[in-house]
């Protein structure tokens, strides 16, 4: 290949890269605006029963922080909690029942199901247990499920606002994604670059516009109707879903049910993430999953990830190397975009400005992530969590 025909080739890269990142900004749901939060909402004349269901597994390092906020929740209706104990080997269950002990507010259930059946993850396999427990437990099942991680805290008015916002909007599932932890270098690098990714994957303003095609909820906080549990076959149906947020709120949307996501202001996940490593694995144990286990999808979200992501500032420098100025514009401008789009993500989370032109770096590390998940994957140990190894579902 001659000099003539790489440069011609650079110029060519370097100018769909742009255009990807003006397709992106202008066209892609705006999904770099961090003001979607909860809709107008008020309170409803009666209000709903509802059963807050916590999975559980091996918890007990962040469980005195998040379930008191929870057994404190300032709601006017009948409310419960029920936190599944996923085999826990560190106590989660004996120390669930004496923070209860200690604090009053709303009452506690501790149940177990045992080990997972085959074909089922262990998160989803406690789901189904404490649903059916809070459908059975009572003469009336609850109006609305409250499922929520384990390592989530919540204000006081977190679920009177939730209800609120779906009881006024007549809405079958509200989530909201949690504000993660950045309290660490490295979770200051890489997580508001997370939940940006995950935007630009599934826009907000998409998902929560009527009719919408796309679907997507945030695990860690997702209130739903029971009806439209029932109707959705929730969880059974997803039962093998190691991505099971957005598996949810596809399966709640395809029963002809009402979704909405948004960022949260008053949820907060407490788990931290103080080493690359953590965070490596945070992101990998899914990544490929995300991908359907496809081995041209992986190669797809290479090259995307490549376009996108890392030609804007090596066409920028290999531009202003060359005296490439075709070349060098193209780059730079698709670097500013990339970096005035995020920004908003890195307001929402407290953190540096500066931080906007490091995105090309961090999107590197997800790129090398989501390989190490396809190689983990072949390799037997893909989609593991705390002791478990999940099969692709073709395979389970």
């Amino acid at each position: 290949m001659g000099l003539p025909t790489i440069a011609a080739l650079a110029v060519a890269v370097s100018w769909a890269s742009l255009a990807a990142w003006l397709w992106l900004t202008f066209a892609q749901g705006m999904f770099w605006r961090t003001d979607v939060r909860l809709p107008p909402r008020t309170a409803p004349a009666r209000w709903p029963s509802v059963a807050i269901v916590v999975p559980a597994r091996d918890e007990a390092g962040v469980l005195p922080l998040s379930l008191p906020s929870l057994i404190a929740q300032d709601y006017p209706g009948e409310a419960e909690v029920i936190l599944v104990d996923d085999g826990s080997t560190d106590g989660t269950g004996r120390l669930a029942l004496r923070i209860a002990a200690e604090q009053p507010g709303l009452p506690l259930t501790v149940a177990s199901p045992g080990d997972p059946a085959p074909g089922w993850t262990g998160k989803l396999w406690a789901l189904r247990h404490g649903i059916a427990l809070a459908r059975t437990a009572h003469p009336t099942e609850p109006d609305f499920l409250l499922l929520t991680d384990a390592d989530i805290a919540h204000e006081p008015d977190s679920l009177r606002e939730l209800v609120s916002a779906a009881t006024t909007a007549d809405l079958d599932l509200v989530s909201q994604m949690a504000r993660l932890r950045v309290a660490g270098a490295w979770e200051r690098l890489v997580v508001p670059a997370f939940v940006y990714f995950f935007a630009q994957l599934y826009p907000f303003r998409w998902i929560n516009r009527p009719g919408a095609r796309t679907a997507a909820a945030a695990g860690g906080c997702v209130l739903l109707r029971t009806g439209a549990a029932v109707r959705a076959g929730i969880p059974d149906r997803i039962r093998q879903a190691v991505i099971d947020d957005v598996s949810l709120a596809r399966a709640v949307q395809d029963s002809g049910g009402r979704i909405w996501l948004g960022l949260a202001e008053r949820v907060d996940s407490i788990r931290p993430y103080p080493a690359l490593a953590d965070l490596w694995r945070m992101v990998s144990r899914s990544a490929y999953a995300q991908l359907r286990h496809q081995p041209l999808l992986l190669a797809g979200t290479v090259a995307g990830l490549t376009l996108v992501y890392l030609v804007p500032p090596a066409a920028l420098l290999a531009g202003l190397a060359a005296g490439d100025p075709a070349v060098a514009w193209a780059g730079g401008l698709a670097w500013l975009l990339m970096a005035g789009t995020y920004l908003p993500m890195l307001r929402y989370y407290g953190r540096s400005p500066a931080l906007a032109p490091l995105l090309p770096f961090t999107a590197l590390l997800y790129l090398l992530m989501t390989v190490d998940s396809a190689v983990r994957h072949y390799r037997g140990c893909g989609a593991a969590w705390k002791g478990r190894t999940y099969a692709r579902p073709s395979d389970a």
